[in-house]
């Protein structure tokens, strides 16, 4: 991400929880606060997705296809976060590279919790406005904008009045697959540093997948004759891990795992089409406790 404007990613991650509101996995996903952090132009093809309407254009067509594919990965990969979450409650939450996560308006279950989030200036600016005319949030919301290339999160975190004595709840979700190997295993050693027994990390990664490369490759590629947005254009993928290396690292860091699912596994278990298999198949969830 360049240092002076927001996370492309984070958009399109938003368009596809408004795309799938109402729509997809009814009872177990729902996500109406997500159309108010878009602007209007980006609300256009979570409309055409919505509606299923199609557009000729090939440039609109590659915009509405991200945006459905968007919302039948993202669905899967937010219940299984929201559920881990749910499942061990803890009066601190901590949301690294927040983007336009809306955890702390739309989930109840974070009512009377301090909900921190973590995320690069320029996003956090872009946040902020996008959420100025929303109500209030459910939980204590603080924004804790951090430069990783220089600033220390347990120093930023500790301005913000986040207590390392108390149990944490992370939530790392799409980020990790940005960062390289040594990044992600800084982050970690600084979550742990940050994490007293009774904390929870939710981690979502990227496994080795040559498909899921070449499938974003492609996108790249038909993006640039038709002038696309696409979201890897200045956030390229860096880091994936297979299962046995992210429970090595984060048991190194003082986490043991107790579950690691596919985004596939997890989507099977809901009422959504299946269509990004490959996608799905690469895209993982870990939990892992102190």
């Amino acid at each position: 991400m360049d240092a002076d404007r927001a996370s492309r990613t984070a958009v399109l991650v938003c368009q596809g929880r408004a795309a799938a509101d109402g729509r997809l996995a009814e009872g177990r996903f729902a996500d109406p606060t997500a159309m108010a952090f878009l602007h209007e132009d980006e609300r256009v093809a979570v409309q055409w997705v919505r509606d299923g309407a199609v557009p000729k254009g090939w440039t609109e067509r590659l915009e509405y296809e991200m945006v459905r594919a968007a919302s039948e990965v993202i669905v899967p990969r937010t219940v299984a976060i929201d559920d881990a979450v749910r499942a061990r409650p803890v009066r601190q939450l901590v949301i690294v590279g927040a983007g336009l996560d809306d955890r702390a308006w739309r989930m109840p279950e974070l009512a009377g919790v301090t909900a921190f989030e973590v995320d690069h200036p320029a996003s956090q600016r872009d946040k902020r406005d996008r959420a100025a005319a929303l109500p209030p949030p459910l939980a204590a919301l603080r924004f804790v904008p951090v430069d990783f290339s220089h600033d220390s999160l347990a120093t930023i975190l500790a301005s913000a009045g986040h207590a390392a004595h108390e149990p944490t709840t992370w939530i790392w979700e799409g980020v990790v697959p940005y960062l390289r190997r040594a990044e992600v295993a800084a982050t970690l050693r600084a979550i742990g540093d940050l994490s007293a027994p009774g904390s929870r990390l939710v981690v979502n990664y990227q496994a080795p997948a040559l498909r899921a490369v070449l499938g974003r490759l492609f996108v790249r590629a038909v993006s640039l004759p038709a002038r696309g947005r696409h979201p890897w254009a200045n956030e390229p993928v860096r880091s994936s891990w297979t299962p046995a290396a992210m429970a090595d690292l984060l048991r190194h860091h003082g986490f043991a795992v107790r579950r690691d699912d596919d985004l596939l596994t997890l989507a099977d278990a809901l009422p959504i089409p299946v269509r990004q298999r490959n996608s799905l198949r690469a895209g993982r969830v870990a939990v892992a406790d102190r």
